[in-house]
């Protein structure tokens, strides 16, 4: 029995409590946008905690969770690694393959769709990658420790949209969609830099199994097949082969969201023509409305029937980015900061660590360059008349979201764990240019952002 409590009939419809929100239609970008900056704060909040457990009792307990070993056997056959190992090399495999579905979309229907658009956001991410690199590289010519040269170049869209949550509504829409298109830029160009620089020794007879199964997924694209459950089945047996070919195992994420399907199973047209007669017949058999619906078979069939038709309407890109980012967003993402933000900070050596020339060159490349090189490569485009500013855009406007875009966090750390295997010191240091970096470019991209609607 309906407890009065739980369902409320208002206007002859009813609801649950948290189900109101169904009647407010959201654009796919809204909810995109709405995901990634709720995203954002939860990822604030467990770096900071993260960061806290590291340095109180609980460290100890802390590693151990870290180094915990999880292995999987089959007869002969093992595959163990730490427990740190796996959200990094497994579970970031997801977020991987959410970038990929949201690279495939912008560049078939999105932002970068248009070239004429698009050109303003790309060179932008093509500044905000080259400049940082420049500035690492020469902060640390004269070191060995040349090899972080990829860290400052990422952008974490989910801490940057995060901020800019808090801004509610005080700048214009099209600079979030400008944001969102540099970053989505930024990440092709991670995913890039990790397949060529940040590989390991190739083990060949696995490598070219990697090769061969993206075209068996191609193959089942054009062959009609729409089922995802195929796509990731065969993306984990890709997984498997780059992790054993010595190439990065979260790749296999991007080249199997590349190969997910991008028609629907339904014609528009045929979808609404088919509804309306499914409906028609709906409404025949809504007889009596106090009727139990357990008692009328013939009602849920229909229902039934209009709901795999609304599924085949969709594409099964379209879903799957869809139902990812609920887990990507709010689970692996937070795991990934759980795992990988928790940086011992000793005070005595806080001074000597922020003055080591990778700390500098990550902290400073993040900081300046992705600023320089945003607005620098964005005002070059529009003074050769590339492209233009979006509606309401300014570039102060511009200036404010590379400072957003100097958040590095979630990529920026994952490029660190790639770029200094073994080396805790290095990785320590890489860290806390990141955090620091990434703390001052949010708050200063708030405030700056902030005072310019107020102008």
């Amino acid at each position: 029995m309906n407890s009065p409590e739980f369902l409320t009939n208002h206007n002859g419809k009813i609801y649950a409590p948290w189900e109101k929100n169904l009647n407010r239609i959201m654009m796919p970008f809204e909810r995109f946008v709405k995901h990634q900056a709720t995203a954002g704060l939860l990822l604030m909040a467990t770096a900071l905690c993260a960061l806290i457990i590291a340095n109180t009792e609980l460290l100890p307990l802390y590693k151990a969770l870290l180094h915990m070993p999880i292995g999987i056997q089959l007869a002969d056959w093992t595959l163990e690694k730490s427990l740190h190992h796996w959200v990094n090399d497994g579970l970031m495999v997801l977020f991987f393959f959410i970038v990929g579905l949201e690279l495939k979309r912008e560049i078939l229907v999105g932002e970068l769709s248009n070239i004429k658009a698009a050109i303003l956001p790309i060179c932008a991410a093509v500044g905000g990658m080259i400049v940082p690199a420049l500035i690492y590289t020469m902060i640390n010519l004269n070191s060995n420790h040349l090899n972080g040269w990829g860290i400052p170049m990422a952008t974490d869209i989910a801490f940057a949209l995060g901020v800019i949550a808090l801004l509610a509504g005080r700048i214009p829409k099209a600079l979030i969609t400008f944001l969102v298109a540099v970053a989505i830029v930024d990440d092709l160009g991670a995913v890039l830099i990790i397949a060529l620089f940040y590989t390991d020794t190739l083990v060949w007879s696995y490598l070219i199994g990697a090769l061969a199964l993206p075209l068996f997924m191609v193959g089942a694209n054009l062959s009609g097949i729409r089922s995802s459950s195929i796509y990731f089945f065969l993306g984990a047996l890709l997984w498997l082969a780059l992790l054993k070919s010595g190439v990065h195992a979260t790749l296999a994420g991007v080249i199997t969201a590349f190969t997910i399907p991008t028609l629907p199973r339904h014609n528009p047209d045929a979808f609404s023509q088919r509804t309306r007669e499914l409906l028609q017949q709906f409404e025949a058999t809504y007889a009596d409305p106090n009727e139990n619906i357990l008692k009328n078979q013939r009602m849920v069939a229909l229902s039934q029937t209009m709901e795999d038709g609304i599924k085949g309407l969709t594409t099964p890109l379209q879903r799957l980015e869809h139902r990812m980012h609920f887990p990507v967003a709010f689970i692996v993402l937070p795991m990934f900061a759980l795992f990988n933000a928790g940086i011992t900070i000793d005070h005595a050596q806080l001074a000597d660590n922020l003055l080591k020339p990778v700390t500098a060159g990550v902290g400073l490349g993040l900081f300046f360059g992705k600023v320089l090189g945003i607005t620098g490569f964005s005002w070059l485009a529009l003074k050769l008349k590339l492209s233009t500013l979006p509606p309401e855009v300014t570039l102060k406007h511009i200036t404010g979201a590379s400072l957003l875009a100097s958040i590095g966090f979630t990529m920026s750390i994952f490029i660190t764990e790639l770029a200094f295997i073994g080396e805790a010191e290095l990785i320590l240091q890489a860290k806390l240019g990141i955090l620091i970096s990434s703390l001052v470019s949010g708050i200063l991209g708030y405030i700056w952002l902030y005072k310019l609607h107020r102008l």
